[in-house]
């Protein structure tokens, strides 16, 4: 079994693997000040009550883009599994390379991400994370990553706009019914929402001309089915990308 974990900002997921299948998987928030021992409750927690013994975990691989924990988890991670973990960087071995001048620049999660979608494509391909932050990743036809756009997450967008305003409230991200609002709900949903839909139309319109040869895009992250659908140049979605291609490193690192 292998044991993979993707620190994000706004959430710890974990994911259990026999041999290629996701058998098991867990999501905790992510929490900057909690220390080592607290992870270890946390998650020790979580496996007991899935019946799953930790330490036939043959191999832990991570990924983080908070660095403040990634040295408490990956202890948390030690003591559970009793193996050291591999946390990802572009120095691993991958099935790509990484065409960007300053490579640790690049998330260890965008990287999972370009693993994931050039393994199953094998052509180039264009990774969105609709995660804390909406991310793009783009992958040459040779497997090279380009380079990546982001920007906030729509989450994020919300949660922005309902802190910094007096009157604007959270709002959900369902499908507006029209694209003007006639309230403020629904003029905050029409605006985000068909807002997001067109900046990722747009930015995936201009990275596949850039690219210049066709391109597979495939979605990730918590938002992706919902807006997936409403987005024509989605070719696929994949909620777990990000822990297949934290697998396939583990794989690749092997010994």
């Amino acid at each position: 079994m292998l044991l993979a974990v993707d620190i994000g900002n706004t959430n710890i997921v974990v994911g259990v693997f026999a041999d290629a299948s996701l058998t098991a998987h867990f999501r905790i928030q992510t929490v900057y000040d909690r220390m080592a021992d607290e992870y270890h409750v946390t998650l020790a927690g979580l496996f007991r009550e899935s019946g799953i013994d930790a330490t036939v975990c043959e191999s832990v691989v991570v990924s983080s883009v908070v660095p403040v924990l990634t040295e408490a988890v990956a202890e948390a991670l030690h003591r559970l599994t009793g193996r050291v973990a591999l946390v990802l960087s572009p120095t691993a071995a991958l099935n790509v390379t990484i065409a960007i001048g300053n490579p640790r620049e690049l998330g260890s999660d965008l990287i999972a991400n370009a693993v994931a979608a050039y393994d199953r494509f094998r052509d180039a391909c264009i990774v969105v994370d609709f995660g804390t932050a909406l991310t793009f990743t783009a992958v040459s036809a040779a497997g090279a990553i380009l380079g990546a756009a982001i920007a906030p997450g729509l989450r994020t967008a919300v949660h922005s706009l309902a802190a910094g305003t007096a009157q604007l409230p959270e709002i959900d991200l369902n499908e507006p019914e029209s694209a003007i609002g006639t309230d403020t709900p629904s003029a905050l949903r029409a605006g985000i929402v068909l807002g997001y839909q067109g900046l990722v139309n747009e930015v995936i319109r201009q990275m596949k001309q850039q690219i210049g040869v066709p391109t597979r895009v495939i979605a990730t992250g918590g938002l992706s089915g919902a807006m997936a659908a409403r987005l024509a140049e989605i070719d696929a979605v994949d909620p777990w990308l990000t822990l297949e291609g934290l697998r396939i490193v583990a794989e690749l690192n092997r010994g």
